[in-house]
């Protein structure tokens, strides 16, 4: 279907930078710099210091750095960590695909994983001596953090490695109160970890992921497993690795975009905020706006609850809006993945309720008025 207002407009925001992106193309065509070179390392350098760490990995996927950041903390057969039980699923993936066994954890209202249900399950492993909790991986869904103050403090007090799946939050921050300053998703735990897939708010033209961290032999490992185990310098292979490595040419485009990235967040958030404005008096419908002044929201998604679930995403669709639902069958109940299944009344409620609306920073404002009376017109009718 042709959508009056699409959910992304990839090809608009082309066109919007399409000097600079084109002439990043023709230096990597025309110096022949294909595969780790110099703009790569530009982009990771550019990475680590947005994000604030000091070193940034570029990998494949944003499921190769949860992978890789996995492998990098010695997680593996007979441990467990903790993910939400709303997340897309290559969160939960990783863990087994380690060898490890996922722990899941229902999510709080505003998306993130419920810190109070984290330490009820923490707490409850304390009488079970076979329990092997050695990570989490809190989720920074739709580009407002989960409370990464207390995920820290959890960890510290029961010896967790935290691994942040940041792939949804670049540039989202929360407030330290014991540093009292703003640290950016991606800063906290022993790794972030980033996807550059199309519709991000950091989007290549192809996949493409990182991760982020403090931790030099981290970094290190990263660099070596994404290339099957070299190291590029000596030609030493040092493990069994893979081949994730992020594509030079995607990592020249993201340099690119990266720089725009700034503005294009407070874009966002005056979205954002037509959209609250709008919006706010439609009792059957949850804006994603909370009242933690620690946190900021760069709303990489303006994600929705509407009590009349795909009906109201149905109806938008129909009448030319292009919306996300993600996600109507939680991946838990997926019955191939043989997940525990113990009972997740938030996310199944969400799972429900959940729509995001079309933001992005190639939408006009003509087309953000039109959104706003379909859906108006929806809770009218």
């Amino acid at each position: 279907m042709s959508y009056k207002v699409k959910f992304v407009d990839p090809g608009r925001l082309y066109r919007m930078i399409k000097e600079e992106l084109d002439a990043a193309y023709f230096e990597v065509m025309n110096n022949g710099d294909l595969i780790d070179r110099g703009q790569l390392r530009q982009f990771e350098e550019n990475l680590a210091a947005f994000v604030g760490t000091k070193y940034a990995v570029g990998l494949n996927s944003g499921y190769d750095a949860l992978h890789i950041s996995l492998r990098a903390a010695g997680i593996g057969p007979g441990d467990e960590v903790i993910v939400p039980a709303h997340t897309f699923l290559a969160t939960c993936s990783a863990v087994v695909n380690v060898g490890a066994t996922p722990v899941l954890v229902d999510v709080g209202k505003d998306f993130n994983i419920d810190c109070d249900k984290v330490e009820k399950v923490l707490k409850s492993t304390i009488r079970n001596p076979q329990s092997k909790i050695r990570g989490i991986i809190p989720v920074h869904l739709s580009g407002y953090m989960a409370d990464m103050v207390w995920i820290m403090e959890i960890a510290k007090k029961y010896d967790l490695i935290v691994i942040e799946d940041a792939c949804q939050s670049l540039g989202a921050s929360m407030m330290d109160e014991a540093s009292s300053k703003r640290i950016k998703a991606g800063a906290w735990g022993l790794t972030g970890c980033w996807s550059f897939y199309p519709f991000k708010i950091l989007g290549g033209y192809g996949d493409g992921g990182a991760i982020t961290t403090d931790d030099p032999d981290v970094a290190l490992f990263a660099t070596r497993m994404r290339y099957n185990g070299e190291d590029r310098e000596t030609g030493e292979y040092h493990g069994h690795g893979f081949t994730c490595l992020l594509d030079n040419m995607q990592a020249a485009f993201l340099d690119v975009k990266l720089r725009y990235l700034p503005q294009w967040i407070v874009r966002r958030q005056g979205i954002a905020e037509r959209y609250q404005h709008a919006l706010s008096d439609i009792p059957d419908l949850l804006l994603p706006h909370y009242d933690d002044l620690r946190r900021d929201h760069v709303y990489q998604n303006y994600t929705v609850r509407s009590k009349q679930g795909d009906d109201f995403s149905n109806y938008l669709k129909a009448n030319g809006v292009e919306v996300l639902t993600q996600w109507r069958k939680p991946y838990y109940r997926h019955e191939a993945l043989e997940l525990e299944d113990r009972g997740f009344p938030e996310t199944e409620a969400i799972s429900r309720e959940v729509c995001s609306l079309p933001m992005n920073v190639e939408i006009d404002d003509e087309e953000i008025e039109y959104v706003i009376s379909v859906v108006r017109k929806f809770y009218r009718k």
